[in-house]
């Protein structure tokens, strides 16, 4: 079975408090964009052989037993005692680049494991498995517009429809380290809940939706800053920087003439309806 793990992008990203736990506590909202890994997953042939995982496309630090999808094979394994699964993951979203495809590749593996081998696993029930893996695999379970708070783990379905918008996407070849975003970062409440700005028109967005990781990456890496000024010069309603980095978006209500105007890789789609 074959399954393609999309990319995520955060429209706001508020960073309120430092926990007890070591995390942080955010309100953002996550949005499924179509950039995608390719997720293969087969019954093993010879059920006395050990699952593998092969990766191909961008390299991933790391070995394969640490992989997010390796993981969550054997979480599962030992709970439901599934056969072995000779897996293989070509990898296309940019590593380091907060569009999230590590999660997001880590929660299909979980939807793909329970369809293959008939677990019988409920959304909750997968929520809760991929939750174990990182805070944001939630997400990619329900893979639709969510209000996300607490770690990024708590999520609430929202209605909000990107349409009628194109959106630029641009994954420079930089890779801003989660970690060390969080430990620069200087937490603060916002009077106004993100939520409710973002139901505002997109064409206030510009003035009010803010992403908290911006000033502290872009002082780090001030070409992440040019392209997003560039993105509101070629007409965007709205531009930020998804998560911690590096990849800058831009919405549009005209297809936007991308033609030699960056060097990075970008992607471009018109959104789904949701």
């Amino acid at each position: 079975m074959i399954t393609f793990p999309n990319a995520k992008i955060n429209l706001g990203l508020n960073i309120l408090e430092k926990r007890s736990d070591g995390f942080h506590n955010i309100e953002t909202i996550f949005y499924p964009v179509g950039l995608s890994d390719i997720l293969e997953i087969l019954p093993c042939p010879d059920t006395s052989k050990s699952s593998s995982l092969t990766i191909t496309g961008k390299a991933i630090q790391g070995s394969v037993s640490e992989n997010l999808c390796f993981k969550v094979y054997n979480i599962l394994k030992n709970d439901f005692n599934i056969p072995s699964a000779t897996m293989f993951l070509h990898k296309i979203i940019p590593v380091g680049s907060g569009l999230g495809g590590g999660s997001s590749d880590a929660a299909f593996t979980v939807k793909l494991l329970n369809t293959l081998f008939n677990i019988g696993l409920d959304e909750v029930q997968m929520i809760n498995y991929a939750s174990k893996i990182g805070s944001d695999c939630a997400f990619f379970i329900k893979n639709r517009p969510c209000f996300a708070t607490g770690r990024g783990d708590m999520l609430e379905d929202i209605k909000l429809n990107l349409n009628a918008y194109f959106i630029l996407l641009i994954c420079p070849e930089i890779h801003v380290s989660t970690a060390w975003a969080y430990s620069q970062i200087k937490p603060a409440k916002h009077i106004t809940p993100l939520k409710n700005i973002l139901s505002l028109p997109v064409e206030q967005w510009k003035i009010l939706v803010k992403n908290d990781f911006e000033k502290i990456v872009f002082k780090k890496y001030p070409e992440l800053k040019k392209i997003k000024e560039q993105l509101y010069e070629m007409g965007a309603v709205f531009a930020s920087m998804s998560g911690s980095g590096s990849a800058i978006y831009g919405l549009f209500k005209e297809k936007p003439e991308v033609k030699g105007l960056f060097k990075e890789n970008y992607y471009f789609e018109k959104f789904l309806s949701f």
